[in-house]
């Protein structure tokens, strides 16, 4: 009933900058938090950024300063701009949604398929 779709992963050279989105679909009636997440081979999944509905942003310490986290709820999209990547920057990147889809319904947590990011020369 509902799906997360992320996009704008890539390959992109250490320095450079990459823009991920992520479009929520479906039955849809109200998202709350949302947030991107990352693994790299053999680790584990770690929070990036999040953002809740009223813009309130939060940053893991290794992207602080470099990435941006932002959404359009008109939308039901949300972005993450990465500027001066770095090759520790490669990993998959998950999107994460809380939605509820109607005003009866509690929120549940929701996840995108994955888009592949890799930095490199």
């Amino acid at each position: 009933q509902v799906q997360l779709a992320e996009s704008g992963g890539g390959l992109v050279q250490p320095g450079g900058s990459l823009r991920l989105s992520c479009a929520a679909s479906g039955s849809i009636f109200s998202i709350s938090a949302m947030g991107w997440y990352r693994q790299a081979p053999g680790k584990e999944r770690e929070l990036v950024a999040r953002i809740t509905t009223g813009g309130s942003t939060t940053y893991a310490d290794s992207v602080k300063g470099r990435f941006t986290i932002s959404r359009d709820n008109a939308k039901n999209t949300m972005y993450l701009q990465m500027n001066s990547v770095k090759p520790e920057d490669t990993a998959v990147y998950y999107c994460n949604g809380n939605i509820a889809t109607s005003i009866l319904s509690r929120y549940v947590e929701y996840w995108g398929q994955g888009t592949h990011v890799t930095v490199s020369s």
